[in-house]
C-alpha cells in the first residue's frame, strides 16, 4: 500500500525533523488514524519528494523525520493553458484540478473583450492545485499567474509553439496535427464563453498564434482547455 501523500510548500528548507501545519496533523492523526512509526510522503510541488515517518502523532502538531529525499527535473515539455475566467467560478476550478491531474506547466488566466468574471480568489485557487497535486501524486504543481490582459499576454508570451482555439469559422487545423516533437513548451489560448472577438482571433494570428480547432463538437471553454491540455501533453 502507497504511503499517503502530503503539500508542504516550505519543505526544502526544513531540517531531519519537523512539524506539520495543523491542519495535515488532523488529516494524518484523526483521519487517518496514523501512528508514531508509520510512513508518509510529502512534495513541495517543486520538484521535491520526500519519504518521513511520523516521530509524534499529535493533532495539532504532527512530528515526522525524513528518511529520504528526491528531486526530479521538471517534465521535458511545458505546457501552458490561457483560458478565460468564466462566469460561473466553480467551472474554471474544475479546470484547474484537471489541469494538475494531467501535470500542466503554467496556468494563465485570461481578461479578454468577452469575459465577464472578473475577480478571482488566488488563495482558492491555489488551495484546489494543492489538493489536485495530491490527488494525483505529483511533484510539479501548475505555476498558477495572476489574471493577465488578453492583448498585454499574446504580445509577451513565449513558447516554441502558439495556439488560439476558437469557434468561429475559417482557416483552422487540428491541434493535434500541429505539435512538433521536438517543440519544448506550448501555449493555447481558450476563450470565455462567448468566444474570442475577431478583433481577438486576428490579434493573435498576427502575433504568430496559430488558429486551431479541438474537434467536431462545441465544447464549454473548461472542457476545450482540458481537452487541450491532454492533446498538448500526449502528443
Amino acid at each position: 500500500m502507497a504511503s499517503p501523500y502530503f503539500y508542504f510548500a516550505h519543505l526544502a528548507a526544513m531540517p531531519e525533523e519537523f512539524a506539520l501545519n495543523e491542519n495535515s496533523s488532523r488529516h494524518i492523526v484523526q483521519v487517518l488514524r496514523m501512528q508514531s512509526g508509520e510512513d508518509l510522503r510529502l512534495t513541495d510541488g517543486a520538484g521535491l519528494s520526500v519519504l518521513a515517518k511520523i516521530r509524534e502523532a499529535n493533532k495539532k502538531k504532527c512530528i515526522v523525520q525524513v528518511i529520504e529525499k528526491q528531486k526530479q527535473e521538471p517534465p521535458g515539455r511545458s505546457i501552458l493553458i490561457a483560458l478565460s475566467l468564466l462566469k460561473n467560478a466553480s467551472r474554471f476550478e474544475w479546470f484547474l484540478e484537471k489541469s494538475a491531474e494531467l501535470g500542466v506547466s503554467e496556468i494563465i488566466p485570461l481578461k479578454s473583450a468577452r469575459t465577464e468574471k472578473q475577480q478571482f480568489r488566488m488563495d482558492r485557487m491555489k488551495s484546489i492545485l494543492e489538493s489536485a497535486l495530491i490527488q494525483s501524486q505529483q511533484v510539479w504543481m501548475p505555476v498558477l499567474h495572476e489574471p493577465q490582459n488578453f492583448n498585454f499576454w499574446v504580445e509577451n508570451a513565449q513558447a516554441d509553439q502558439k495556439f488560439i482555439a476558437h469557434c468561429e469559422t475559417g482557416k483552422k487545423r487540428k491541434l493535434s496535427e500541429m505539435i512538433e516533437m521536438q517543440s519544448s513548451s506550448l501555449l493555447i489560448l481558450i476563450g470565455p464563453e462567448g468566444d474570442f472577438t475577431g478583433e481577438e482571433i486576428k490579434f493573435a494570428v498576427s502575433h504568430h498564434f496559430v488558429a486551431v480547432e479541438l474537434g467536431e463538437n462545441r465544447l464549454r471553454s473548461e472542457t476545450a482547455a482540458v481537452a487541450a491540455a491532454a492533446v498538448l501533453k500526449l502528443f
